[in-house]
């Protein structure tokens, strides 16, 4: 059955400068599609909203991302990894503890064959290194500070109007839109698609802190009775530290001195990673689930956190979003006509549904598993860890993670060329 034509079908138009694609945000997984089309004969026009060095742009702050070797050969195959690396720190050993009871689990990358389970590196390196090569990228045109207006979204093409910020406007139309633009995606909902919300009443507390001893490559992961702590190698020995809590905890914690902070984290962590000594600025987000009723329509497909926007416990957010983008870039540009014909969005989000469910309910299940406080629950969890400690196949399993839960692995994530 043919779909509807919107009642705005029909009226006149002033003539539009055309793409084949337009991404609407350039944050980190808008960016990497972007430079993944870069060259393929494409037409692509990304629209950010804030400038990439601006102290106001949100992918690009301080905070710190766990990328798994499937990003990191992403990123080798979009030429950024050279750059990323030099701030890299390789996560060569997970410790995940249950804070006091006896749960705890270990894995070693070396036992795994691999030299790192995966690479901790600040957002702002790829941010930064992703819009250098952005600035001559082939076939691509930015817009930026810039934001859209006027969305109309026919069965031919999706027509909006680019505004600068120095007020300019032009009228444009796009085979494919790209909602790129976070968890309150504007695109998902002029595209008319539903997006469920779960608010787990958790904040995330980020800081970056300075220990009497370097970090020797280790991660943690220690799930307490007030949230979750995760503290991650940094390059020049530090960690980043990720502590979720209850708003109201949270609020105190931040009103906090620099020494006291330390010292609630030290005493909510422990000591396996030394004592703490420096921090540097605290930045705090509030935690929820937002998932997508669907990751396409009408000339719509949405990628990274418009389609789904998921608690930091795991670290797969950003993993998942990029292996939207990766598989995306593959499909557009191996397409042998529309790019943004219902048949074509239809086979990608098919292709991403196994992979991102899989990883939507890895995620929720363990904030839900370590934040339950029914009777009998820790004492199964702490088995459950032990038992998964001394298990050669899980430990393999959970090493495979970040290649995904399911469907075509994109020829980025396997090391090969897009094309």
């Amino acid at each position: 059955m043919a779909e509807p034509e919107s009642p705005m079908e029909t009226r006149p138009r002033a003539v539009p400068r055309e793409v084949d694609v337009a991404i609407i945000g350039g944050g980190l997984v808008g960016a990497s599609l972007a430079l993944g089309l870069a060259g393929t004969g494409v037409r692509v026009l990304l629209v950010e909203s804030v400038a990439p060095d601006s102290a106001l742009q949100p992918s690009f702050d301080e905070r710190t991302t766990a990328l798994g070797n499937a990003s990191r050969r992403i990123f080798q195959g979009l030429g950024v990894w050279d750059e990323i690396s030099r701030e890299a720190a390789a996560i060569r050993a997970i410790h995940v503890s249950d804070a006091g009871r006896f749960g705890v689990a270990r894995l070693r990358a070396a036992e795994h064959g691999v030299d790192a389970f995966g690479y901790v590196v600040p957002n702002r390196v790829i941010g930064a290194a992703l819009w250098r090569h952005l600035s001559d990228a082939k076939g691509v045109e930015v817009r930026v500070p810039a934001r859209v207006e006027d969305l109309d979204i026919t069965t031919e093409r999706a027509y909006f109007t680019v505004v600068t910020a120095a007020g300019a406007r032009e009228i444009t139309s796009a085979h494919l839109l790209v909602a790129a633009d976070g968890a309150h995606s504007t695109v998902r909902a002029a595209a008319g698609i539903e997006a469920g919300v779960e608010d787990y009443d958790q904040v995330a507390i980020a800081a970056t802190v300075m220990g009497d001893r370097a970090n020797d490559g280790t991660a943690f992961e220690r799930f307490t009775p007030t949230g979750p702590v995760a503290i991650l190698p940094l390059r020049g020995g530090g960690y980043g530290t990720i502590w979720s809590c209850a708003p109201q905890r949270a609020a105190e914690l931040l009103a906090l001195s620099d020494d006291a902070y330390l010292g609630e984290l030290q005493g909510r962590f422990g000591w396996r990673a030394g004592k703490f000594r420096r921090i540097g600025r605290r930045a705090s987000y509030p935690l929820k689930l937002t998932r997508a009723a669907a990751t396409v329509a009408r000339r719509t497909v949405l990628i990274g956190n418009a389609a789904q926007a998921l608690h930091p416990i795991a670290g797969q957010g950003f993993n998942l979003g990029l292996r939207d983008a990766a598989l995306l870039a593959e499909v557009v540009a191996g397409a042998a006509g529309d790019v943004g014909s219902t048949e074509l969005l239809h086979k990608f989000a098919d292709w991403r549904a196994a992979d991102r469910g899989g990883v939507v309910r890895f995620t929720d299940g363990l904030v839900r598993l370590f934040g339950s406080r029914t009777p009998g629950i820790g004492l199964l969890r702490d088995l459950g860890l032990l038992a998964f400690d001394l298990s050669p196949p899980a430990k393999r399993a959970l090493a495979r993670v970040s290649l995904g839960f399911g469907g075509p692995t994109p020829r980025l994530a396997r090391g090969l060329p897009l094309q």
